[in-house]
């Protein structure tokens, strides 16, 4: 069995995260058992949830073990199989972790999933016909409800949920407008993802001045709001809501290192009779057939076209990972393993 490396959580962070935190380290890779099957991972996924499991507090998730792999999304192809289920050279998405290699049990429910690579890239399957476009399915779905005309705005928009959401959108008939940093990633959105408008949430130090810009580019209000990044950008969408609007609660980034996140006018939930819905995707997996089935179309006929930034071997995960939480990443943010 071969030598694997691992990254492990070594201790928990102190306010910001730093390299530091985590350790990398070399294991042997135990026989497999019958009903098991060895995975050779090809790319882990990075993604914003995984500094919430960080900390050593209560939250919709286990904290992530310390001296243990650092959990998260894997793709990649039984190398060795002892399960009638999968052969040799299968691609499989699992929960592998940021490591080499995975052992798993062939057998348990959800633990392991055959994919088809002929018109999807394997890559994909880590982002936009995997958890983060599900996740965007869902929120717009089955949260916000949407129906064609009306407006739709995400923030983090050209991330891995962000641009399967503005896809999803336009494929209902929506006018989408994304809120995302930087004018590269703002051109993506509109010239390659189709949004109708993007705003760069750089050019504006408050949210009054994120709000006037909204306005400009939202002139009938917002009806849905899908969002990933609190702080002033969803005091800016509140302003802007329409009455009845519906806010999908995915993520709130701007609060992972643990500062406060005070809301500025509250009263607008209220005022406007807003729906508000925090949800995890891993809670509906009911619903994962047919949000891939429509991802998969879309990506395979070029409605979505999702863009990937990737670093280089196991070793460049943890730098790659606190990039990711300061937005340098274009797209889905992975980690190519071989």
């Amino acid at each position: 069995m071969p030598q694997n490396k691992q990254i492990q959580l070594d201790n928990r962070p102190q306010a910001e995260a730093t390299v530091s935190n985590f350790k990398l380290v070399t294991a042997d890779t135990p026989a497999l058992q019958d009903g098991q099957v060895l995975v050779r991972h090809h790319f882990l996924s990075l993604d914003p949830y995984m500094r919430g499991r960080m900390n050593d507090s209560k939250s919709y998730a286990v904290p992530q073990p310390l001296g243990q792999v650092m959990q998260g999304g894997t793709v990649g192809e039984v190398v060795e199989s002892k399960n009638a289920k999968y052969a040799v050279g299968d691609k499989v998405v699992g929960f592998g972790g940021w490591q080499q290699y995975s052992v798993v049990n062939g057998d348990q429910v959800g633990a392991l999933r055959k994919v088809d690579t002929t018109h999807v890239p394997l890559s994909h399957y880590l982002g936009a016909v995997g958890m983060p476009g599900v996740t965007a399915w869902y929120g717009l779905v089955k949260i916000i409800e949407p129906k064609a005309g009306q407006t739709m705005v995400v923030s983090a928009a050209t991330g891995a949920v962000g641009s399967a959401f503005g896809a999803l959108s336009k494929a209902r008939g929506c006018r989408v407008v994304g809120v995302a940093g930087g004018p590269d990633k703002c051109k993506y959105a509109v010239e390659e993802l189709g949004f109708d408008a993007c705003i760069d949430y750089r050019l504006h130090k408050d949210a009054a001045s994120l709000s006037k810009a909204l306005k400009e580019h939202c002139p009938d209000g917002i009806d849905g709001y899908f969002e990933n990044v609190g702080g002033i950008v969803l005091d800016a969408v509140l302003s802007r809501m329409n009455a009845f609007g519906r806010i999908a609660l995915c993520g709130m980034i701007a609060g992972y290192d643990g500062q406060p996140l005070p809301l500025a006018y509250p009263q607008l939930i209220l005022t406007n009779r807003l729906k508000i819905e925090g949800f995890i995707v891993s809670e509906h997996m009911e619903v994962w057939p047919e949000a891939l089935k429509e991802l998969g179309t879309l990506v395979g006929t070029g409605k979505l076209r999702p863009r990937e930034t990737v670093a280089e071997g196991i070793e460049a995960a943890p730098e790659a990972f606190l990039g990711l939480l300061k937005g340098k990443n274009f797209g889905k943010q992975l980690v190519k393993v071989i």
